[in-house]
């Protein structure tokens, strides 16, 4: 069956204006991403929250800007109006935002952090220009970089040590990462990259049930839809228990 999906992705809205920027800001896995900083957060001795905030807001412009950006710029995944121009302007002043808010943290908090901010845009830039021939746009390092990273940063700006606390809850998170991609790989695949769709699946009653683009998308978007709350949900849920 035709299979062209009018959407990119499940949370895109309508193409044009703020509709493209908002799209581009990839809202449920943002908040998703920014909850690994505060699960991180959240299990350290102590949670400072200006560290906290502070903390949300560089992810927010690193991931949830300036990375989205960079993206889009590479293939045009969204499918947006965003000028190249505006783009790259997006791209670099979040990523100047993110820095500034790190090595502020590195004169306020601890020198420590140097080699956080160091990796964290090491690591964008690595990743979403693809550099080194895609050696680090890989599922591993998206697991690392997205999921890792930024609960094990959340961990340490507020604990100032490594502990397994920080450890685990950097593991857990890039093992969510991991489930992550493996369901939005296959539905980035059936959106963007198919053209038809073609089969029938046979019930044990002897039912027969075509296959299309919306039945093969449904579990796909539902389960990715239904972590990212969740995981939003929990971060918020344990950061109200420390907080309190």
């Amino acid at each position: 069956m035709s299979a062209q999906p009018e959407r990119p992705a499940f949370y895109a809205l309508p193409g044009g204006g703020w509709r493209d920027l908002l799209t581009l800001l990839h809202p449920p896995y943002t908040a998703w991403h920014l909850s690994y900083f505060a699960l991180g957060a959240a299990v350290a001795p102590t949670v400072y929250v200006d560290r906290l905030l502070w903390g949300l807001a560089a992810f927010a412009l690193a991931v949830g800007v300036a990375a989205h950006a960079l993206d889009e710029l590479h293939d045009r995944p969204l499918r947006t109006g965003l000028s190249d121009r505006a783009l790259i302007g997006l791209a670099g002043v979040s990523l100047f935002g993110a820095l500034a808010i790190g090595i502020g943290g590195i004169l306020t908090v601890s020198a420590e952090l140097a080699p956080l901010v160091l990796a964290g845009g090491f690591f964008l830039l690595a990743y979403n220009l693809e550099l080194w021939g895609g050696r680090f746009h890989s599922d591993f390092w998206f697991a690392v970089g997205w999921g890792a990273f930024p609960a094990f940063t959340g961990y340490f700006v507020n604990a100032l040590e490594i502990s397994w606390p920080g450890v685990l809850v950097s593991l857990g998170c890039l093992a969510m990462s991991v489930a992550q991609r493996r369901l939005s790989t296959p539905a980035r695949e059936l959106r963007r990259r198919t053209t038809s769709v073609s089969g029938v699946r046979t019930l044990a009653d002897g039912r027969a049930e075509p296959l299309t683009v919306a039945t093969l998308l449904t579990p796909l978007d539902g389960a990715l839809a239904a972590m990212s709350l969740a995981m939003v949900v929990l971060a918020g849920a344990l950061l109200g228990s420390r907080l309190a």
